[in-house]
């Protein structure tokens, strides 16, 4: 088709970030902080339960904290596109801050159920807005690079706060005091360097009203007037969000149904444990260099490519099952993953017209927090019925996002290198 073999210029990590705007690389260093302080998901079922709530309770906590989290990613898309990527952030640390400031003195479990979904509902609200003015603010042949350094941050960020988690509890001697106040602090920091440091609007808005928007995308009226609706107009974005829900509830089975059936067969726990860091140390170490030679690919083919890959893996995990398998269907998803993830989080940027980003990003996150929300709970329903036999049927779920993905990706409408509009640093008490 046309367009489709355009190449991005490729563009090195270090120019990708210290030649980025201010705004930028605060959006950058903030995802990190952020997901270095958020700790409330991992000892959440070990303070209700320490608190004397029983397991039952703690598992219905963390399933409402999830909840709250998938719907806060939907309805940080329309804040950011309302209030803009500043004060949607700032909405959103701040009150994580509070509700984390106050979290240690609920009095009941109704309270601390309703706390918990205020809180991850709030705390996910950002995630737009922050990837919004990350594509506003960087031209198009560097946004696969910028989004790489995107998901290094939320990775290496993920990968250190279980370790300061635990570090607070045990300096707080065996108390979550410090745990929750931690989180509450870093969210209160990013919550200012966000209003100092950030745009209240990347001035992208004003450019895109003088050029137009794409063809075929003008203002519609009527039922179509909310935002979510008007991009669900967009039918091969739509079937995108499909191959990304599919392709999140196959990813998350190496968290949930993979340790189950290695447990089943009677495989020592190191093995998951190892396949676990194997898939985190391949991610952090080699992304970012895989991404200097991938951003300049079709990305219909790495995204592409990222889910097949995802499908092999799990496929190879129905082989007789030893050690080596278990590593081997880790490492070619793996590898898959370094490939087009980072062009998987560009795509709905690049393709979004300009003002209805935060709708396709918000809904992107959306569709994948909810497959892998779900699932868990379809992979575990698939062992009981199928035991090992599981893995080919997931795999088939891989296949058919990948055959969507296939058929929904095309190249970007505008021309790559397109420089993003000039932004100017906006005072801290503009609207």
């Amino acid at each position: 088709m046309p367009g489709s073999r355009q190449r991005t210029p490729r563009v090195g990590v270090k120019a990708a970030f210290f030649e980025s705007t201010l705004p930028v690389k605060v959006v950058l260093i903030g995802v990190f902080i952020n997901r270095l302080g958020s700790f409330l998901n991992l000892f959440l079922v070990l303070y209700l339960t320490s608190k004397g709530y029983s397991t039952e309770q703690a598992a219905a906590a963390l399933s409402a904290y999830g909840a709250g989290a998938v719907a806060g990613v939907l309805m940080g898309g329309t804040l950011a596109a309302r209030l803009g990527p500043r004060n949607a952030t700032v909405i959103s640390m701040t009150g994580t801050f509070l509700i984390m400031a106050v979290w240690l003195y609920l009095p009941s479990y109704p309270l601390l159920i309703a706390a918990a979904v205020i809180v991850s509902m709030i705390s996910q609200l950002y995630r737009p807005a922050s990837a919004t003015l990350l594509s506003d603010l960087t031209s198009d042949d560097r946004q696969v690079m910028t989004f790489a350094l995107y998901r290094f941050g939320l990775n290496l960020g993920a990968t250190a706060a279980p370790l300061v988690g635990l570090a607070l509890f045990y300096l707080a001697g065996h108390r979550y005091t410090l745990v929750f106040w931690g989180e509450a602090l870093i969210a209160l920091g990013y919550a200012v360097l966000a209003w100092v440091a950030l745009p209240a609007r990347s001035q992208a808005e004003p450019h895109q009203e003088k050029t137009g928007e794409p063809a075929g995308q003008s203002r519609p009226h009527g039922r179509w007037s909310s935002g979510y609706l008007q991009m669900l107009r967009n039918w091969r974005y739509t079937l995108y969000l499909i191959a990304i829900g599919v392709h999140a509830a196959v990813y998350v089975q190496y968290l949930s149904t993979l340790p189950l059936n290695i447990r089943s067969a009677g495989i020592a726990i190191i093995w998951y444990t190892i396949a676990v860091s194997l898939n985190g140390f391949i991610v952090i170490a080699f992304e970012l260099l895989v991404t200097k030679v991938t951003q300049s690919w079709p990305m219909r083919l790495s995204i592409g490519l990222t889910l097949g890959l995802l499908g092999v893996g799990v496929a190879m995990y129905g082989l007789p099952f030893t050690p080596a398998v278990i590593l081997s269907g880790t490492l070619v998803w793996s590898l898959g993953e370094i490939i087009g993830g980072p062009a998987t989080f560009a795509y709905p940027a690049m393709v979004a017209p300009p003002r209805l980003k935060g709708h396709y990003i918000g809904s992107f996150q959306f569709m994948f927090g909810l497959g892998t929300a779900a699932g868990p709970a379809i992979g575990g329903w698939l062992l009981i019925r199928l035991g090992h036999g599981v893995w080919p049927v997931l795999a088939l779920g891989s296949a058919l996002a990948t055959a969507l993905v296939l058929i929904a990706v095309r190249a970007p409408a505008r021309p790559i290198g397109q420089e993003p509009p000039s932004v100017e640093p906006v005072p801290a008490t503009a609207a």
